[in-house]
């Protein structure tokens, strides 16, 4: 009876081994299940600064500070033709007042590529309106209301002729015609704006926005005597036009030069 006890003791141990380890592989499996699945790493995105349009800018339009923006964009698809605030901090200073050569649209990347700035070699025909020519033309301080004619001013343009006198013991006569009326400065010599603090600009050329057919007008009236800018006021910037066949239709002033007295007449054509 001891030796069957004594036997049967060692396969006990094992048993008792088994059912521990078995208990445990389970205790193990039940709780690997309740574990939460490891997160996964994210990846940090580089990104830069760039000069986007914050609104719409249409063609021909002056570039305000309004109408740009810094946003974030990924690195890795950043261009160097792109604007990166990190290489040029005041980049909406600086191209604060430049005209678009092409329409941006809201969050489209700025480029330079893209705008004419005030000084540069684009910027009369930039700011041409469609169907308009820039045209130049002689001036002097008498011609040109003494320098106080100034860029974005209305001017008429005034034709003067000396015509012989039949009579060759008479005086010559002068006539003068209004040719053009209304017309936009476009610039003094070399310069299209107005220089801050100045208050007159005398220079020798002056720029004028005309038609086609205006610029024709001009161009045939250079030849034919000497012109005249007239200044016109503020008040009469938004004054419609007179057209040809009226100009043609108005009295004419005439300049009568007798025994050294100059007097006017009119002329009806």
């Amino acid at each position: 009876m001891w030796k069957v006890k004594r036997m049967n003791k060692p396969r006990i141990v094992v048993l008792a081994i088994a059912i521990g380890a078995g208990g445990i592989a389970a205790y193990l499996a039940s709780g690997s299940d309740n574990k939460p699945a490891p997160a996964p790493q994210v990846v940090q995105m580089q990104t830069v600064d760039i000069l986007v349009a914050k609104s719409d800018i249409g063609l021909g339009q002056s570039v305000k500070p309004d109408d740009l923006q810094w946003q974030a964009w990924p690195a890795t698809t950043a261009s160097n033709n792109f604007i990166n605030r990190a290489s040029k901090a005041e980049a909406i200073k600086d191209i604060t007042g430049s005209i678009a050569r092409a329409p941006f649209i809201a969050g489209e990347p700025i480029r330079e590529q893209k705008l004419v700035r005030a000084d540069g070699s684009g910027f009369m025909a930039a700011i041409l309106p469609a169907g308009y020519r820039a045209i130049s033309t002689e001036i002097s301080p008498e011609t040109g209301a003494g320098g106080f004619i100034l860029p974005n001013d209305r001017v008429d343009v005034i034709l003067t002729k000396r015509n012989n006198n039949p009579d060759s013991k008479g005086p010559d006569v002068s006539s003068s015609e209004i040719i053009l009326t209304n017309i936009r400065v476009l610039a003094i010599d070399q310069a299209p704006k107005e220089k801050e603090g100045a208050s007159s600009l005398v220079g020798r050329t002056v720029t004028l926005e005309l038609k086609p057919e205006q610029a024709e007008t001009l161009a045939r009236s250079r030849q034919s005597g000497s012109l005249t800018l007239a200044l016109r006021s503020i008040a009469d910037v938004n004054a419609p036009e007179k057209s040809d066949d009226q100009l043609n239709k108005r009295g004419e002033n005439l300049n009568v030069i007798r025994y050294g007295v100059a007097s006017q007449q009119m002329m009806q054509k």
